[in-house]
């Protein structure tokens, strides 16, 4: 009979085993990898139907896993899951073309049901992150394009930055986790082509994010 290849793709152990145990009853796990570099050479090696993925892990973060992912297993679906309940992020993770996007408390009948949705050609996103992105595409903020403006969070963000504070105490004032700073501040500059933290408080300057005698750490 055949099941569904599914690639896990996370960087905590233990949470690899817990959903190596949780899907193998119903799909075919072919591998757990723990960075976004074993990532892409696993999926060409495996060619499994689905990946489930997490945005942060070391080497190369899930976002940009799944930018080139797209190009080397087109067929391949896509489906994060993660603990990052940011909008911008699930904004970015749809408009790479996922599948589906949940958290990892989400019940282990969502997880499945997005796995079989992905399959079916849909998408999925978890009912809480679905409310949030309802929320931000009233709010005026809808799938940033690649070399846009920054959208409000990161601009709140370059804000807090910019005030010459810490990521840790950034993190801790937005309810984010420091990952998810350090992600937006590295989009930011890569949408703005900018190449130091010095040209991105200059960016902060003129756009009336910082005063001229702050500096980013």
């Amino acid at each position: 009979m055949w099941r569904t290849k599914v690639l896990l793709a996370d960087d905590h152990t233990l949470v690899l085993e817990a959903f190596k145990r949780l899907l193998e009853p119903e799909f075919e796990v072919v591998g757990a990898v723990a960075d976004g570099r074993e990532l892409l050479a696993a999926a060409q090696a495996l060619n499994p139907d689905v990946i489930l993925l997490d945005i942060s892990m070391p080497l190369l973060n899930g976002l940009d896993a799944a930018r080139q992912l797209k190009g080397l297993c087109p067929r391949t679906k896509l489906i994060f899951l993660t603990m990052n309940e940011d909008s911008d992020m699930a904004e970015e993770a749809l408009r790479l073309g996922a599948s589906g996007y949940l958290l990892k408390t989400s019940a282990p009948a969502e997880i499945a049901k997005a796995i079989h949705d992905a399959i079916r050609g849909l998408k999925y996103v978890t009912p809480t992150m679905k409310r949030e992105l309802e929320k931000a595409f009233v709010e005026g903020h809808p799938n940033k394009k690649e070399g846009g403006e920054p959208t409000p969070r990161q601009r709140e963000i370059l804000r807090l930055l910019a005030e010459g504070r810490p990521m840790q105490e950034v993190a801790s004032i937005l309810k984010l986790a420091p990952r998810t700073v350090a992600y937006h501040k590295y989009r930011m500059m890569k949408q703005l082509r900018l190449k130091s933290n010095a040209e991105l408080l200059r960016f902060a300057v003129m756009n009336g994010l910082a005063p001229k005698d702050k500096g980013l750490l």
